[in-house]
């Protein structure tokens, strides 16, 4: 949901209402999130400030990019990769959420906490909770994607859980050779060790990356941390 103005206009707008009725400011924040079609102040700002970060991730993706995106439960890489999702149809591309995690009610409801309806994307956006996802389901069903499409896979641990499928190692290179090949951008999302505290780094790092099975990192061509609700973003090889 796009806003009517920045939020620092629309703050300047509620403290102007609060002025003007003699109401409590934080009465005059929801008045104003109300307005906007959010539930709350808190709401609008969240979803401002998730936003900011996509905005920010997507401006500097390219077609063949393999992203690591990760964080521990609950610091928001799955709305962040929708929100990238939504941007990049937004752009006039195509999206994909490929999820072990998640059901694809799951996912409408994500859209709609978020301020979306998941029906203005139906034509542009594929979701798929199949049990058999791995590097070679997801290539069959996107083999004839459109270049600059977005590619969500939540999450990254999982996608060798069955022992039918090969190992995380030979999954992620092939799906790098994919996107480059494809012109795609392939977004991972991926789980960090519980060991990791934020107390004492305020982002965590490569090692943190829980990995149940051997992977090289160097694989991806950028890596994307969150916490607290800020993200870096680097180059994999820096």
């Amino acid at each position: 949901m796009k806003l009517s103005a920045p939020i620092f206009i629309l703050k300047q707008q509620a403290k102007a209402l609060s002025r003007k009725e003699n109401i409590a400011l934080h009465r005059a924040l929801d008045r104003v999130a109300s307005r906007e079609g959010f539930a709350g102040w808190s709401l609008l700002s969240a979803k401002a400030a998730l936003d900011d970060s996509s905005a920010t991730l997507l401006a500097q993706l390219q077609p063949g990019d393999l992203v690591l995106v990760a964080s521990r439960p609950g610091q928001g890489k799955t709305m962040l990769s929708l929100d990238l999702a939504i941007q990049t149809m937004r752009q006039g591309n195509r999206a994909a959420f490929f999820t072990l995690e998640f059901t694809c009610a799951d996912v409408a409801r994500c859209f709609t906490a978020i301020g979306e309806e998941p029906i203005k994307f139906n034509d542009s956006f594929l979701v798929d909770d199949s049990d058999r996802i791995c590097a070679d389901y997801i290539i069959a069903r996107l083999e004839s994607a459109p270049a600059k499409m977005l590619v969500v896979i939540d999450y990254l641990q999982l996608l060798d859980q069955r022992r039918d499928t090969p190992d995380l190692m030979q999954q992620v290179r092939q799906l790098k050779e994919f996107a480059m090949r494809r012109e795609l951008v392939v977004v991972c999302l991926s789980q960090i060790d519980r060991a990791y505290d934020s107390t004492k780094r305020p982002f965590p790092g490569r090692d943190d990356v829980r990995l149940p099975n051997p992977l090289d990192l160097g694989l991806f061509t950028k890596v994307c941390f969150l916490n607290q609700g800020r993200l870096r973003l680097s180059d994999a090889s820096a």
